[in-house]
């Protein structure tokens, strides 16, 4: 079974921190309990920071050598710890919120994504020692970060119809996705020469370990800057042209497996893993040409009712009535009635699932049996099919899209950069109040 608490990442960050309440039962419980950084008006506890700590070195059982001094780990995984605690802060005081249905829907993907119904996933999770509870406050954290991430992309990413018109005039859309592995070493603002060699040094230092064989994952744990430096520098599959051109640029140059050379970028030095590759082209959707009749349940008129008149209507059709006539005469659909029922040429999904659960099972001439719906009993004939490259049409939404990607990421990156700055954090650590490196992500 896959890991369930690699399941658990549904957004750019791993939050495995526990509520304020939750806190404050386990300080509680745990007179051993310490804090060990005030963020704002909230804390982080020891036991959070072992918590976590201990799920990676877990995960790291076998090779415990590939993993960095156990203060290095445990200061970037505090770094972490206090940028979620900034994030559900400023979430909550602008209102951003969760439902439990939202929470439940989440826990069900993953379960789901792990082959389990919902009902087993608590027996799981126990097997593997995880509490529930803190499993599904994780998850709704996660939500609510999310969901927090997504406004403030659409109050400062915005796109213009130019710079869509320019992305494609310059010929700039490459098609397909790649799967990379990312390490980021920084390099601080305003850095000096010393700092920009002691940056080099750590990147090649990295590269060298992983060309004597340390695992990539690894190595972005021990090395990387990056926000998903913890969960192994995993950036997922992502569209070419959302990736910063370079990145796409030293993929293109790998062969599956293979690692780059650290490049240098505007905020460090880079290091990526192709992990797959997608390839673009056409992008053929198959349409459907279909006629329909509807019978509308009323309140002179029960669902049951409506669906036997249809049920008659179809006998005739299959007796040798034309559709056409039969749809003319007795659709209660205003739009399609007149033009016997004709629905013109659309994608499998345009009228919903249940409309393209029929169509999958039918071949030109088909009838269907009659289907209920939202609208009502319907029946459809099937006239034709035909496969359509939709890749021209696509081509201006897969532009605003990725313009709108590249610059959602630059924006929390900002708004990240700023509520750290603004925010009260005091580190209990050893060594504590040095300031963290600046998380960041392509």
């Amino acid at each position: 079974m896959k890991s369930l608490l690699a399941a658990l990442t549904l957004a750019t960050f791993s939050f495995v921190a526990a509520g304020a309440a939750h806190a404050q039962a386990a300080a509680e419980s745990q007179p051993l309990d310490r804090i060990v950084a005030v963020v704002g008006e909230d804390v982080v506890l020891q036991s959070e920071l072992d918590r976590d700590v201990s799920r990676i070195t877990s995960q790291y059982a076998q090779s415990p050598q590939q993993l960095p001094p156990h203060d290095v780990l445990e200061r970037q995984v505090l770094d972490r710890l206090i940028l979620q605690k900034l994030q559900l802060a400023r979430a909550d005081d602008t209102g951003v919120k969760v439902s439990d249905a939202e929470i439940d829907r989440s826990m069900g993907e993953i379960a789901q994504q792990n082959g389990l119904e919902l009902s087993q996933l608590r027996g799981a999770l126990t097997q593997q020692g995880i509490d529930y509870d803190q499993f599904r406050r994780n998850v709704r954290d996660q939500l609510i970060v999310r969901t927090l991430r997504q406004r403030i992309a659409q109050g400062r990413a915005q796109v213009s119809d130019a710079e869509i018109d320019s992305l494609i005039r310059n010929g700039n859309l490459r098609g397909g996705q790649l799967h990379l592995g990312y390490i980021v070493v920084n390099v601080p603002d305003g850095a000096t020469p010393d700092q920009i060699d002691e940056a080099q040094r750590k990147a090649e230092e990295a590269k060298k370990q992983i060309d004597d064989g340390m695992d990539f994952s690894a190595a972005a744990i021990r090395y990387s800057s990056a926000q998903n430096a913890l969960q192994g520098g995993d950036l997922g599959w992502r569209n070419r042209d959302e990736l910063p051109p370079a990145l796409a640029d030293a993929a293109d140059k790998l062969q599956e497996g293979q690692v780059s050379p650290p490049m240098r970028g505007p905020n460090g030095f880079h290091i990526i893993k192709l992990l797959g590759k997608r390839d673009g082209g056409a992008q053929m959707v198959t349409e459907y040409h279909a006629r329909h009749i509807l019978m509308k349940p009323s309140e002179l008129l029960s669902s049951d009712e409506a669906h036997k008149q249809l049920a008659a209507v179809r006998q005739k059709i299959a007796a040798g009535e034309d559709f056409e006539k039969a749809a003319r005469e007795s659709s209660q659909d205003d739009a399609t009635a007149r033009l016997g029922g004709d629905l013109g040429w659309f994608s499998g999904t345009a009228y919903g699932s249940r409309v393209a659960e029929q169509l999958q099972n039918m071949k030109p001439g088909d009838v269907s049996q009659p289907f209920e719906t939202d609208a009502g009993w319907h029946i459809l004939q099937l006239v034709d099919t035909r496969n359509t490259d939709k890749s021209g049409e696509l081509q201006r939404d897969q532009a605003r899209n990725i313009l709108y990607q590249r610059k959602a990421e630059d924006e929390y990156e900002s708004f990240l950069r700023q509520i750290r700055s603004e925010a009260y954090v005091d580190i209990r650590l050893p060594g504590g109040n040095t300031p963290p490196k600046p998380a960041t992500t392509p």
